[in-house]
């Protein structure tokens, strides 16, 4: 029998628990006001229910990688927390980034608003829609450097990335 609230776990009462996840976000932009547009990002996140940001690294302007006929990029990483689980907090990006009008073209074209889930705590996730730990962090330096503001021991839930850095 169930009561609301709790479930059964063998012959005892358990009271659900709703388990938090740390999450890292990779936030870039450059198209219109950069530095407005990750702070909306910022406010959009918080106020997500349940979903606070709790550490943004520094904000670094970088030239665009892969595609370079665009302006420079503003990036930063976001050390967040939710109760969202790794694919809803996909959809939250991804819903974030639709709301600021983002439209996909050109493979690494100009972008108004780019959130990358970059690590969900030290789970490994290898979906059709979503891979955790992001699987270029390594050959990303406008990652790597805001990394090192939040992790600034260089390993990230157990994944080393400073050693990286040198290597770009």
């Amino acid at each position: 029998a169930y009561e609301s609230g709790f479930r059964v776990c063998g012959s005892e009462y358990c009271k659900n628990k709703v388990t938090k996840m740390r999450y890292v976000l990779g936030v870039g932009t450059n198209i219109g006001d950069r530095m407005k547009n990750i702070e909306q990002c910022i406010n959009s996140i918080n106020l997500t229910p349940y979903t606070d940001v709790l550490m943004r690294s520094g904000i670094y302007e970088t030239e665009p990688v892969g595609y370079a006929r665009q302006d420079n990029f503003y990036n930063c990483c976001l050390l967040v927390e939710s109760e969202l689980e790794p694919h809803e907090m996909l959809g939250l990006c991804l819903g974030i980034e639709s709301g600021f009008g983002r439209k996909r073209g050109i493979a690494n074209g100009p972008r108004i608003l780019d959130i990358d889930l970059l690590f969900a705590e030290d789970r490994h996730i290898n979906t059709k829609n979503l891979e955790v730990p992001h699987p270029r962090i390594r050959e990303r330096r406008f990652v790597l450097i805001p990394l090192l503001d939040i992790f600034e021991n260089g390993e990230c839930f157990g994944y080393e990335f400073a050693s990286y850095i040198d290597m770009i």
